[in-house]
């Protein structure tokens, strides 16, 4: 009895996930290019939403006669008919190039079976979107992401050093948009969509041992708590990388002024000199004593010194630099990770 209950329920399930199908608006259309002529030869690509693996489209509605990915437009530009399974999907449209027309995440599959599928609508708010950055706790690559280390990206003739491939081109273009100063192999052309058709590299912002800070000002006015005085760039550039190091040997103009002042009061006794001679006081060539005075021979032949005193006050003045010139780190303890880019 169990296993025929099982068997049904199978049964029941599979019939289920035949007819979950339904399609997009793009299914019998007509595309044009910029100019308005039919986008001939042009190609439909199908992805599961939020990343970058293919999905299958069918032609019917049984999923069962699954349709090359990507789609070719015919010469008219029109687009077979096609289903998809219950739920949402991610498309890109290209020309016959290459070059991306039309991109879109979480588009919605609608039909005949209006949600009764198995599986839950994802949320495209709440899933990683083209250059959303990803913090893991490891060290090589990672599927649908490339790591933000300098190097660079490109299609799968462009030689670059990060990733080259394909799927790189969304993340291409929201790089080239969103950063000027992101470098592009022999120069920026006319359009993101240009170079990266051209076969170009741009490289990937560098966050090797860098921490990240908001921008200073991100739609607000400006804060002032990140400057060019201390960072060495304008805080509210995207992108912008601060010159300061992990460490800092101070100028002679960041020491500290140390200053030691003070005064004393001296007595300095000073001998004066008197001509040796007779009389006046000096009777046969002595000097009479009297009280209050002092006398000591200046020379043993030709004259006398009185003792005199003046006082003063003496200021002193000194400087104190006990610093041994040695740089300090200027860094908070850290731990280190992987940051990834989504493609």
């Amino acid at each position: 009895m169990k296993r025929i209950i099982s068997a049904a329920a199978i049964f029941f399930a599979l019939t289920v996930q035949a007819f979950c199908a339904g399609t997009i608006a793009f299914s019998l259309s007509q595309q044009l290019d910029s100019s308005g002529n039919p986008l001939s030869g042009g190609r439909l690509y199908f992805y599961q939403a939020g990343t970058t693996t293919p999905q299958s489209a069918y032609s019917d509605s049984a999923l069962t006669l699954p349709l090359a990915n990507p789609i070719t437009l015919d010469s008219a530009g029109r687009i077979p008919q096609f289903f998809l399974a219950d739920g949402t999907i991610k498309i890109r449209l290209t020309n016959s190039a290459g070059v991306s027309q039309v991109t879109a995440d979480g588009v919605m599959v609608i039909g005949a079976s209006s949600g009764t599928g198995t599986g839950s609508v994802v949320d495209a708010t709440t899933v990683l979107a083209t250059g959303d950055l990803k913090v893991r706790y490891a060290t090589g690559t990672l599927s649908g992401f490339v790591r933000a280390n300098g190097r660079t990206i490109g299609s799968a003739s462009s030689g670059a050093t990060e990733r080259a491939n394909a799927d790189c081109e969304e993340l291409f273009i929201h790089l080239w948009t969103e950063d000027a100063n992101l470098s592009v192999s022999t120069g920026r052309g006319a359009t993101a969509a240009a170079d990266w058709a051209a076969n170009k590299t741009i490289a990937l912002p560098d966050m090797r041992g860098r921490v990240i800070a908001g921008l200073d000002d991100m739609g607000n006015s400006a804060a002032g708590r990140r400057t060019v005085t201390y960072t060495g760039v304008v805080a509210t550039a995207l992108g912008s990388v601060s010159t300061t190091s992990e460490s800092h040997t101070l100028t002679a103009a960041q020491i500290p002024s140390i200053t030691t002042s003070g005064s004393n009061s001296i007595t300095v006794n000073t001998l004066g000199h008197v001509p040796y001679a007779t009389g006046g006081g000096l009777a046969g060539g002595v000097p009479t004593v009297s009280s209050g005075s002092l006398w000591a021979p200046y020379s043993a032949t030709n004259s006398w010194v009185a003792a005199s005193s003046f006082s003063g006050t003496n200021t002193i003045t000194a400087t104190s630099n006990n610093t041994s010139g040695s740089a300090h780190p200027t860094v908070d303890p850290t731990i280190f990770m992987t940051t990834y880019l989504k493609l």
